[in-house]
């Protein structure tokens, strides 16, 4: 790899580090937000609900962001988002505040997560399942350092600046990508090479965008509420939190593993498999015994959680060769995929707060994995070039 090419690689995971700490540092906080703000449990869900929801409906929108904006500009845009929403939130504590705030960090994940895929694959060709894969590792390492550093940072700063400084990482990330792509030809608006594909035409992309977004529903419920879930069974907010954490760096060394193991399985059946039964192992842990299994749980979730969404993005990427095809499939799967996990988060607060507790929402995000382990045998390589062009 070369200079330029590794400095690429350097700020592209500078960038994904952002994509998800706004959102992780809410669940060990969750009850201070609410005690502070009036929200309830199902407001409370929106503030997670609201960013990905918003990510699905930006995603559907990836050529047209593209044409317009170009991928290196529209993914600057996006990193300077995020970075004002997390400044607003120590200026703008009110439930409309955090509110407006998750929407705007909603936004700016969008743009991002719409437009960086086609452009990794535009610039890295035969090497882009592995910086993909370095990519979703990226994400949820942020979101690990933001779980675990919540409660901590919350006692010396309050919840409010505890938020807000994740400003930092982003402008970092933004100075970063700006001294990267400076230059890129990928910085003007990119004019389509052939004729866009209506992928809501075609079984396999709806069926790609149910299996990421039930997937990544999972790591939405866990995300916004593991930690108060555990809080409810009388553990301590920085226990609910460092849980998360952990959960979160067992993705991280599971997106890693996917990073140097992808590229030696064209067939990506066996390793979305194995994720699969991980993932339905710790969900079955939290479901049987919270409290004595829950390292376990979350050892077995962070694997399978954490191997999931890259080989969902993988997956849907390895159907199409033309970059900007591959991207807009990209753009299509992701963004359907994030309203179907959006709503996770608001039926779980919605559960807890009419039978006052989560367990019931374990157990629907239980089968909903089963069902899309199901589906999982349909991926064969073969059947690729015969969903899209046959």
């Amino acid at each position: 790899m070369n200079v330029g090419r590794l400095w690429l690689t350097v700020a592209i995971l500078l960038v994904a580090i952002n994509l998800r700490p706004a959102m992780a540092a809410l669940g060990p906080l969750l009850d201070l937000i609410e005690q502070a703000t009036g929200l309830d449990a199902t407001g409370a869900g929106l503030l997670t609900t609201l960013p990905v929801f918003l990510m699905g409906i930006f995603a559907l929108l990836g050529r047209f962001l593209r044409k317009a904006l170009g991928e290196v500009n529209g993914v600057t845009l996006g990193v300077t988002l995020i970075m004002l929403a997390c400044i607003s939130r120590a200026y703008w504590g009110s439930s409309i505040g955090l509110l407006a705030s998750a929407a705007v960090v909603g936004l700016g994940i969008a743009l991002v997560q719409a437009l960086l895929p086609g452009f990794i694959k535009g610039q890295f060709g035969a090497t882009t399942g592995r910086v993909m894969g370095f990519y979703a590792t990226a994400i949820m390492g942020g979101a690990a350092v933001a779980a675990a550093s919540a409660a901590r940072f919350n006692e010396s700063l309050g919840w409010q600046y505890t938020l807000a400084v994740w400003a930092l990482p982003a402008l970092l990330a933004l100075i970063g990508w700006k001294v990267a792509t400076a230059g890129n030809t990928r910085t003007a608006a990119i004019a389509p090479q052939q004729a866009p594909m209506h992928f809501w035409r075609y079984r396999r992309a709806w069926s790609l965008m149910l299996f990421f977004g039930i997937g990544t529903g999972v790591y939405t419920l866990i995300l916004a509420w593991l930690p108060p879930f555990y809080v409810e069974l009388g553990q301590s907010r920085q226990l609910a939190g460092d849980l998360l954490a952990g959960l979160t760096l067992t993705e991280v060394v599971s997106g890693m593993i996917v990073s140097a193991v992808v590229g030696k399985y064209h067939d990506r059946r066996p390793l979305l498999l194995t994720a699969l039964g991980c993932t339905l192992g710790g969900l079955a842990m939290i479901i049987l015994s919270p409290v004595s299994l829950a390292l376990g749980a979350m050892l077995l979730l962070g694997l399978g959680v954490g191997a999931l969404f890259p080989l969902s993005l993988i997956l849907a990427m390895d159907h199409l060769d033309n970059p900007e095809s591959s991207g807009d499939l990209a753009a299509f799967v992701q963004g359907g995929g994030y309203m179907i996990a959006s709503l996770m988060p608001f039926l779980a607060g919605w559960v807890k707060r009419e039978f006052a507790h989560l367990s019931l929402a374990w157990v629907g995000v239980f089968v909903a994995v089963f069902l899309i382990t199901l589906l999982a045998f349909r991926f064969s390589p073969a059947s690729y070039r015969k969903a899209f062009y046959d």
